[in-house]
């Protein structure tokens, strides 16, 4: 079913408008008359509603049903990532939205070779809240993962630690895998925490468990910084019955 999504305080009153963006894509779509379509705030509740006039200029929908998504996971997964270079970032950001991340942060440290300034990050933020929409639309989320970006790396370490089960994950860690990371653990949030290119110094595995986070290995295998994150978000989804 079509999705689109609204500001909150526009899903409100028994008819909803579209417009702008949602308006030139339900025209593409060719919506017609009493065609049904999900409309959402991307905070997690949405609307059943039917086309009531299908103008391309400005569709007019007739609202059947309100109701919390049915498509959120029941699991608030955190994914923690080190600037990284090009467009990985990106690749991330749409493939965590569709396997039902909560949010993705990302944050400098020390081996970081991406270090864009205030002006190309606020236009790199942009678009990657753009991606996360899209994807959210695509898979058919009932919220769009916001996109945040940290200052530091200490910063990334008092956020993350603040969920249940906080997680850094590091190549150098032989004995503990993500497994036993999450063996008889009762938990709402998560926070996976990866490196960039290079991974993370051993200081900054260190200032992380002091911080309280678990370390774990994902496997004798070295993954690309665009894959560990990944891994882990769908290990814990798994885990939480959501696969």
């Amino acid at each position: 079913m079509t999705r689109f999504f609204v500001p909150p305080e526009e899903l409100t009153g028994e008819r909803l408008l579209l417009t702008g963006e949602n308006a030139a894509h339900a025209k593409v779509l060719r919506l017609r008359l009493h065609e049904q379509v999900l409309v959402c705030d991307g905070e997690g509740q949405e609307c059943l509603c039917e086309v009531a006039d299908p103008d391309p200029k400005s569709m007019v929908l007739q609202v059947l049903e309100r109701r919390a998504s049915v498509t959120e996971p029941g699991v608030k997964v955190s994914v923690y990532m080190a600037l990284p270079k090009s467009d990985k970032l990106e690749h991330v950001i749409q493939k965590a939205t569709e396997l039902g991340a909560y949010e993705i942060v990302t944050f400098p440290s020390a081996r970081c070779v991406s270090r864009p300034d205030e002006k190309s990050l606020k236009k790199k933020l942009e678009r990657w809240r753009k991606i996360a929409t899209s994807a959210a639309e695509q898979s058919g989320r009932g919220r769009i993962p916001e996109v945040v970006v940290l200052g530091s790396y200490a910063e990334a370490l008092k956020r993350g630690a603040e969920a249940d089960l906080p997680i850094l994950f590091y190549e150098n860690e032989k004995s503990t895998t993500l497994h036993m990371g999450l063996e008889g653990k009762q938990f709402q949030t998560v926070s996976l925490l990866t490196g960039p290119e290079g991974g993370l110094e051993e200081k900054e595995v260190a200032q992380a468990m002091d911080a309280g986070f678990q370390v774990c290995t994902l496997g004798s295998r070295i993954l690309r910084c665009e894959t560990a994150p990944l891994c882990a978000l769908s290990v814990v989804m798994y885990a939480a019955g959501e696969f």
